[in-house]
């Protein structure tokens, strides 16, 4: 579990949208702020966490609302903080769907957070996508943003709206990561991977392999995303990720290594002449302003996701 003692938060009320994927998955496990906080978790779809991961709930305070993220009945109480993570990455919808959740979504939290007299901070969790792929260098949280995909422009779109509110916010454009509750059927190459070798399979990489990618563990993302909760300046925005780069076809050499399988791996492109693509965030800022850093290593934070289905299998 990464450390998150010495922030200040204790006895506050706390709203996290998109509770129950893979960010308030992690945040669950591991933050020890469900334990001295109160914590209400906004999700259409709260049943599978009651249910299949109930040990996660133990002994922590938390309650739920069911509802949809662009709609939602207001809580009666105020919040101290909210951390809007609604959105969905994991999964395909049609294009317009995305765009709905991910805007109207947005604009509803804000609505929301505007009447609440005790907020101190909400915390708006964005996407590197929203730089498109127009760059082969560790991208900056100033570089101009050109977004490709319908995800990537409703991601800018709804940080504009957060920076044009009033409500004091700061934004997490958060890249890829690792951990006990990142989908393993989704469209993540690293998820695919340890899936393959959970069930020693063989490994199909679509493309050619040379693509770089970074993957912070689930742990630090928690680390992070409280302290830009709490100490982010408003209106400032941090990328989130690491920046230990690795190619596709070494991640699923590396993958296979810790999981001591000998699946096979197939690449079904021949490499092509173009530079390799990048998604690989800087994250000096985030280091500079906030002393974050990645504490956790790429190959300790395969074992742990390994162990973590390992061990779900078995019970």
């Amino acid at each position: 579990m990464t450390d998150t003692k010495g922030l200040p938060i204790k006895n506050k009320r706390i709203l996290i949208t998109g509770g129950t994927g893979f960010f308030g998955k992690s945040l669950i496990h591991h933050s020890p702020a469900f334990y001295e906080n109160d914590f209400v978790l906004l999700s259409p779809d709260v049943d599978e966490l009651k249910k299949d991961f109930a040990f996660l709930l133990r002994g922590k305070r938390i309650e739920f609302i069911r509802g949809d993220v662009r709609d939602f009945a207001f809580p009666e109480t105020n919040f101290d903080y909210i951390l809007h993570a609604a959105t969905t990455s994991g999964k395909i919808i049609p294009d317009d769907e995305m765009r709905s959740v991910v805007i109207d979504g947005t604009r509803r939290v804000l609505e929301f957070a505007a009447q609440n007299r005790d907020l101190s901070r909400l915390l708006y969790i964005s996407s590197g996508a929203v730089y498109g792929s127009g760059y082969n260098v560790p991208l900056q949280e100033n570089f101009p943003c050109g977004p490709e995909t319908v995800y990537g422009k409703a991601k800018l779109e709804a940080e504009q709206l957060c920076l044009d509110s009033e409500v004091p916010c700061s934004i997490a454009r958060c890249f890829a990561f690792v951990g006990e509750y990142l989908p393993l059927n989704a469209h993540f190459a690293i998820g695919n991977f340890l899936d393959d070798c959970l069930k020693n399979r063989e490994i199909v990489i679509q493309g050619d392999g040379t693509p770089v990618r970074t993957y912070l563990y689930a742990g630090d993302l928690a680390h992070w995303l409280w302290t830009l909760l709490l100490q982010g300046k408003p209106g400032r925005v941090y990328n989130v990720g690491s920046d230990d780069e690795i190619s596709i076809r070494n991640l699923a050499e590396t993958v296979r290594k810790i999981s001591g399988t000998s699946n096979k791996i197939r690449v079904l492109a021949p490499i092509a002449a173009a530079r390799p693509q990048r998604y690989v965030p800087d994250v000096s800022r985030a280091r500079k302003e906030l002393g974050l850093e990645v504490k956790t290593s790429f190959e300790e934070a395969i074992r742990l996701t390994l162990e973590y289905h390992r061990q779900r299998r078995v019970n």
